[in-house]
């Protein structure tokens, strides 16, 4: 299904951080890089803002995540801020609605809380968080309606009344995050918004839309699926700068599959060289959607992207080594997206 008369132009485009920690530089670095992007973001039109949950990882700071959408939100005036996301098994559902619902409070009509089954770690990691591993994920949609039912407390008449203050009666959108199928099926049924990750799993990216889209009900929250698609964006002055800034993702995300713990790493020249055959393979699998180059080649690639999926918004995670290239990297996708109207 393709529709070119959706343009850039007309979805709206946001961010998600990983506060990343890069060789050299330490969490304080990244936090205050964090909200420096949120405060340029936010002047060139972006949507929203989210940071994400892992833990037991040297080159992500995020892994307070609510602390760090406090400090965001904080620092920003209208850009919504959220979670992309937390990790509900990591978590009791009544913590989780008290701190958004604190969130909200302190910073009303901007917060989202988008919600992932995953760890968002190694499993040593999860036990240290959880103490058991009872919760693997198979109980997310329990631990689901737990949690909105400690925000709107008539999905559950009759139960022990445990109550989030703050939180209770609070409209916090709720967002539900994906890899695979599974959580595409549940928003779909539950009618609530949806968010891909198309940045790690570009191949499930169309079959789990489909089955978003088919099992849609609509519900109080939505009366149409509304699916939003995280994608690796990185943007060079040049095709040749574009490309050679995406070998820190790429570095990244070969660490992980040589079993190598370290920071980001800043770009390199002749990066294929560097790789053998299943590494390679590994690599398309998972990064096979990146979009990187110059702004032509990017805006080309983007409405592709935007053709093919339909998607309603784009989140764009961009994983580049030095801030003021990242910073320059989101500010001219904001201008061949027509969000950076005065040029700021």
């Amino acid at each position: 299904m393709t529709n070119s008369n959706k343009q850039l132009s007309d979805i709206p485009f946001s961010v998600l951080d990983l506060s990343p920690i890069i060789v050299g530089g330490t969490p304080a670095d990244s936090l205050r890089n964090t909200l420096d992007l949120a405060q340029h973001v936010e002047a060139w039109g972006y949507n929203r803002y989210w940071l994400a949950e892992h833990h037991n990882m040297p080159f992500i700071a995020s892994s307070a995540t609510s602390v760090v959408i406090g400090h965001v939100a904080a620092g920003t005036s209208k850009i919504r801020v959220g979670s992309g996301g937390i990790m509900l098994p990591n978590h009791a559902p009544l913590v989780i609605a008290e701190q958004f619902g604190t969130l909200e409070s302190l910073f009303p009509g901007r917060i989202d809380l988008g919600l992932g089954r995953a760890p968002g770690t190694d499993m040593r990691t999860a036990r240290a968080l959880r103490r058991d591993l009872h919760s693997n994920g198979d109980d997310f949609p329990e631990q689901l309606a737990e949690l909105r039912a400690y925000f709107n407390p008539s999905l559950a008449p009759g139960r022990g009344y445990v109550r989030a203050i703050p939180g209770e009666n609070l409209n916090i959108p709720i967002w539900l995050l994906g890899s695979s199928g599974f959580s595409a099926q549940l928003a779909g049924h539950l009618g609530l918004p949806f968010a891909f990750a198309s940045h790690f799993s570009p191949n499930y990216t169309l079959p789990a839309l489909e089955l978003y889209r088919s099992s849609f009900q609509p519900s109080e929250v939505l009366e149409e699926p509304y699916a939003m698609l995280g994608v690796n964006v990185i943007l060079g002055e040049s095709d040749e700068e574009g490309i050679r800034l995406s070998t820190t993702l790429q570095q990244q995300f070969l660490n992980l599959v040589r079993n190598v713990e370290a920071p980001l790493q800043p770009p390199v020249d002749n990066f294929e060289d560097k790789l053998n055959e299943y590494e390679r393979q590994a690599l398309q699998q998972q990064l096979g959607a990146t979009i990187a180059g110059g702004p032509e080649t990017v805006k080309t690639k983007l409405q592709k992207f935007v053709d093919d999926t339909q998607a309603d918004e784009i989140m764009v995670i961009s994983q580049i080594f030095d801030h003021q290239a990242r910073l320059r990297s989101y500010e001219m996708l904001a201008e061949i997206t027509d969000r950076n109207p005065n040029n700021l």
